[in-house]
């Protein structure tokens, strides 16, 4: 937050929120409406976290007349942005708050998610602490419920206190179709198109332990959460496929105590030959 775009005064004294919002390393934003922001009872607190609290909020509200050095402006400019994010944290889990989040989302103005299997699902910012100047901002997928680190070393500047702990766990609950079903496909490492022999072993044991989990669930009657990529059809082959190995396995153990027997029965007729030509010898 520290880094930010210089223009001259004129440019931003009577817009100093736009100016905020269009700077570069800013697009995690929103704009906080005018009517929210100079209702003091939604800044109650923030007078004792931000320095030089009155001049920063009237230079946000664009009714700053103070005349001071450079030094000094600078000093209410850091003030300002503090004050904003801080506010920007209350705004958007408010109604019109959360409807410019979504806004944004729908847009994936804060990312997608890297991993291949998500199919690039919009990321959401989030905070790791409520406590200002304490964690930078995370995002959130909800399709893999990890969070990632922003690419833009400016997005990865600003504060995760001025989006706070609760925003995202807000948001899903107040757009719950936004929520992904939970999908059983994974994903298969792969070099130049052949299986990697470990990873591959790891995830035979992972969907075999999911597997056996989800058949214990369907016993149970309880419901799993999980989106049927492979419908219940494909389980039953599974189980099939299970109960053919079984009954081979059954099949070879026959066979092989069979030809035990057989090679007892030949060894013992060949023993009992002998015996008989050495009385006729005598």
């Amino acid at each position: 937050m520290d880094d930010f775009v210089s223009e001259s005064e004129s440019d931003y004294a009577s817009y100093w929120r736009d100016w905020f919002i269009s700077s570069r390393g800013n697009e995690y934003f929103c704009e906080i409406d005018e009517d929210y922001i100079t209702d003091r009872f939604n800044l109650t607190g923030l007078n004792t976290e931000v320095q030089y609290y009155q001049y920063a909020l009237d230079l946000i509200t664009d009714v700053f007349d103070l005349d001071c050095d450079d030094d000094m402006r600078e000093t209410i400019e850091k003030s300002a942005r503090h004050l904003y994010g801080l506010v920007h944290a209350r705004y958007i889990v408010t109604t019109r708050g959360l409807q410019k989040m979504f806004e944004k989302y729908k847009k994936a103005d804060f990312g997608k998610c890297p991993r291949v299997m998500c199919s690039s699902h919009p990321l959401l910012p989030m905070g790791l602490s409520d406590v200002p100047n304490s964690k930078p901002v995370k995002l959130y997928c909800a399709r893999c419920e990890d969070i990632y680190n922003p690419k833009s070393s400016r997005h990865a500047a600003i504060d995760g206190a001025y989006f706070g702990t609760s925003f995202h766990n807000i948001f899903f609950q107040v757009y719950p179709t936004l929520v992904p079903a939970k999908s059983v496909e994974r994903y298969i490492p792969r070099c130049y198109g052949f299986k990697v022999h470990a990873a591959a072993a790891l995830v035979r044991w992972q969907n075999g332990q999911r597997d056996e989990m989800r058949r214990r669930l369907r016993k149970l009657e309880v419901e799993s959460g999980f989106k049927d990529a492979e419908d219940e059809a494909e389980l039953d082959e599974d189980e099939e496929d299970e109960e053919e190995e079984e009954e081979l396995a059954a099949m070879e153990e026959v066979e092989g105590a069979q030809q035990q027997h057989t090679a007892a029965a030949a060894a013992g007729a060949a023993t009992g030959g002998v015996a008989a030509g050495g009385e006729g010898v005598h």
